[in-house]
């Protein structure tokens, strides 16, 4: 398929921000940025914004450049004018996110099943993010084995093919997965290997677990 051919997807989720996005505690360009973001969304100017809330156009540009502190009350208007909680103007207002980098090949080894007949499971870190745990692997598999694993988890798994050439069962369904395939399924699910077409294979597992997994 063509890219042009493609189906497109119109992402609503507003991932991407601007360069200068504050990344630190300084609560006021937190705001600052949060407000003017906010408003530009809603496809407000800044005095059709001052306006809705209640307050002066002057003090909606201080607001919207740092350059003053909001009182709660304020706070509390601009969220309502924007039709936000209040928590949203303090969004990325945290003291730290975590993040996980494993130096290529130095992850930890996971021993399993398949591990004595050419089945090699490397870990990239796991990340307990707000709601979820998220753990990406690293499978290389080098022997041609009747011995295939099956595996069967809570959560959503993400599998995308980087070398090699394998057939992959999830229930009762079959996929051929070449290097750009992925398959997302739902862990629940038998899932595992069925046919090694093309050694070595090397493909990324990523898992993400619900709220309520335990070890």
């Amino acid at each position: 398929m063509s890219p042009s051919e493609r189906p497109v997807h119109h992402d609503t989720a507003q991932r991407e921000v601007p360069a200068d996005t504050p990344t630190g505690v300084d609560l006021e360009r937190v705001i600052a940025a949060q407000v003017r973001k906010l408003r530009l969304a809603s496809g407000l100017s800044v005095g059709d914004m001052a306006t809705k809330v209640g307050i002066s156009k002057a003090m909606l540009s201080k607001i919207e450049n740092a350059q003053t502190s909001c009182s709660l009350s304020t706070l509390a208007r601009l969220a309502a004018g924007l039709d936000v909680p209040v928590t949203s103007l303090f969004r990325g207002a945290d003291t730290a996110r975590d993040a996980v980098f494993v130096e290529s090949g130095s992850g930890a080894v996971i021993v399993g099943r398949g591990t004595r007949v050419g089945h090699h499971y490397e870990l990239l870190g796991a990340l307990r993010g707000q709601h979820k745990r998220l753990e990406p692997v690293l499978v290389t598999l080098t022997d041609a084995s009747e011995v295939f694993p099956l595996f069967q988890h809570p959560g959503t798994e993400l599998i995308y093919m980087l070398e090699g050439e394998m057939v992959y069962g999830h229930g009762e369904s079959e996929y051929r997965l070449r290097p750009g395939d992925s398959l997302l399924l739902d862990g629940e699910g038998l899932h595992g290997p069925n046919d090694l077409v093309q050694l070595p294979i090397r493909f990324l597992a990523v898992t993400a677990y619900p709220d309520n997994h335990q070890e």
